[in-house]
């Protein structure tokens, strides 16, 4: 295993890096944007961005830097979309689906929100949040997966939707 010094332009080390941290980095992006191809696009970005700017990454703090680059790809896609339907509501032509364009740019800001809200929750909450809704796993599942009694799953999964309507209340 590699040492936390390494240096991530060390090939071994950051096939290892690479390989330690993908399976979660496109979880994560999966969650943030919901497409799996667009997902694993944002975590490859990422690790090339890692690649090229190896020399100047801690390799403590490499995986802070894999996620929040994950992130900020993410947000940048979100910003071209928003600049795209802004062109499309002074476009004349309909779009091909038949929705208005300001409906679409609605429905990408709530969508946003809905993923801040749920951004805003406490690790655990989200944790069992996205594992139930988003995996589909029942209680009894995450409470094995997260070393955890079913009661504790129950109570942060109702804390959560708690904490999410009074969010959305708010949106």
């Amino acid at each position: 295993m590699d040492k936390p010094t390494d240096n991530l332009c060390k090939e071994s080390t950051f096939n290892a890096f690479y390989t330690k941290q993908v399976q979660a980095a496109s979880n994560f992006a999966f969650y943030k944007c919901g497409d799996k191809d667009h997902a694993l696009d944002l975590v490859q970005d990422a690790f090339s961005k890692i690649w090229v700017n190896c020399s100047k990454i801690d390799y403590t703090k490499a995986k802070t830097y894999l996620f929040t680059t994950v992130n900020n790809l993410f947000l940048n896609t979100i910003k071209h979309k928003k600049v795209v339907l802004e062109y499309a509501k002074t476009s004349p032509y309909q779009d091909t689906n038949n929705q208005n364009p300001e409906y679409l740019l609605e429905e990408e800001e709530f969508k946003v929100k809905l993923q801040n809200a749920i951004a805003s929750l406490t690790d655990g909450q989200r944790e069992v949040f996205l594992l139930n809704r988003i995996e589909g796993k029942k209680y009894r599942e995450i409470a094995e997966l997260l070393n955890l009694s079913q009661k504790a799953v129950e109570k942060r999964m109702s804390a959560a939707l708690k904490a999410l309507r009074a969010e959305i209340e708010n949106i």
